[in-house]
């Protein structure tokens, strides 16, 4: 670089590359070809071709170690046919020899110690053969083998070239393995999902119908012979029938979450102010009762978002709200803020707040509050919420600021777009 000047341009295109240098425009096209998204046999035989016209060979063949690292076993051969060279020992060879040894090994044919093999070379009229090592992270993966039917003349600069496209390739295999293997156990995960899922729709399906049936035999049974029974006999029917009554409630709420994380959504533009309006409804002799205003409604927007999904995160904060509120609760206020690529709604009531200790496992199913001791509830409501904002594009966290009472802040994706009328939507994750 010239001092006098304050920065050097140069247009680092394949052809103004191979313009300047041929050598290393083989390298861009090769490493082209191994980053395209094929199967590996396709790409290393392209790859192979590219190698032969660059160097002026006539056939090629890529071998690649068995698990054992006994074996070379041929995945790729380009201008030549395969029969007889199928597999070669590592412990034998020219091939296994540059492997064993991670050596750049060229050769006449007329040299090579295995007469077999040379008498089955020269009858394809080969008098030339070259072995790369396919080496990266220190290990080698195979060898790439090159012929030629006329003398060759190599220079170091070349055989270097060789030796960087051959750790290219063993790059892209190893790359290759990673994924596949990361495939596999992608594909085993959700094989392991589908029976988890399966197995707990099936429990909670089998055992509501008991539950029910013995929650409405308990209470038939404290209704109608609780007067012909002594002190204890009726405390043992009211633990009964709260018992089955939990029961119930706790397969219903298994039967929301699975609902959360795997029912289709179907998307809509929802006033959230109705929805909210449904719910005062719906919970109006608990709000009326305890004399609990709820704020706010009228400034909540319209937001593309499943409706059965969004009337199950508002109904879970409310029953939450009161639920854990306390007997000071006065006012649950809704609020809302546009933020990119988010509606960000917020959920807040002036009741007891959320101890410090809560706050860390308080979305986790089954996990009930350490301050709930008392209440009626099965640990899976804010769950349930927490799934469906996931399956919403968003997420939900509790304001840490809030000095009063507990905030719940949630966000929903912007870029949801509404059901196509007749089109069933593919399920999101």
């Amino acid at each position: 670089m010239e001092l006098d000047n304050k920065y050097i341009t140069l247009d680092v295109n394949q052809a103004s590359v191979k313009s300047r240098s041929p050598e290393l425009s083989v390298l861009f096209e090769v490493n082209d070809l191994l980053s395209m998204p094929l199967e590996l046999r396709q790409v290393l035989g392209e790859s192979l071709s590219k190698v032969l016209a660059f160097f002026q060979m006539d056939s090629g063949r890529v071998y690649l170690l068995d698990a054992d690292e006994t074996s070379l076993n041929l995945v790729a051969h380009y201008g030549i046919d395969p029969q007889g060279l199928e597999k070669v020992s590592i412990g034998t060879g020219f091939s296994g020899k540059a492997a064993r040894t991670r050596w750049f090994i060229a050769q006449r044919v007329s040299e090579l110690g295995d007469r077999e093999r040379v008498d089955l070379l020269k009858k394809r009229g080969l008098e030339v053969v070259m072995c790369v090592p396919l080496i990266t992270r220190n290990r080698v993966l195979g060898v790439m083998n090159l012929s030629a039917k006329k003398d060759l003349v190599l220079d170091p600069g070349r055989i270097d070239l060789l030796t960087i496209i051959g750790n290219q390739i063993a790059v892209a295999v190893d790359n290759a393995r990673l994924y596949r293997d990361l495939e596999d156990k992608l594909a085993t995960l959700k094989e392991k999902q589908k029976m988890i899922t399966f197995f707990a729709c099936s429990i909670s399906h089998d055992l509501k119908s008991p539950a029910a049936s013995l929650y409405a035999l308990a209470s038939r049974l404290k209704e109608k012979y609780s007067s012909g029974l002594d002190a204890k006999g009726v405390e043992h029917c009211d633990v009964i029938v709260r018992t089955a009554r939990q029961m119930l409630a706790l397969v219903e709420m298994i039967n929301a979450y699975i609902a959360a994380k795997e029912a289709p959504l179907h998307l809509e533009e929802i006033p959230v102010g109705d929805v909210v309006e449904t719910l005062v409804g719906e919970f109006s002799h608990q709000l009326d009762k305890r004399r609990i205003h709820v704020a706010g409604a009228e400034g909540l927007p319209s937001v593309v978002a499943d409706r059965m999904g969004m009337t199950r995160i508002l109904r879970n904060l409310f029953d939450n709200a009161l639920k854990y509120g306390g007997d000071g609760l006065s006012e649950i206020r809704l609020g809302y803020r546009r933020e990119e690529g988010f509606h960000v709604f917020s959920f807040a009531d002036d009741g007891v707040g959320l101890p410090e200790e809560d706050k860390e496992r308080l979305f986790e199913p089954f996990e009930r509050r350490k301050s709930s001791k008392g209440v009626p509830g099965t640990g899976m409501g804010l769950a349930i919420v927490q799934e469906m904002i996931k399956r919403h594009g968003g997420l939900i966290w509790v304001d840490p600021d809030r000095r009063k009472g507990v905030r719940f802040c949630l966000s929903i994706s912007t870029d949801l777009k509404p059901d196509l009328p007749d089109v069933p939507l593919s399920k999101t994750g």
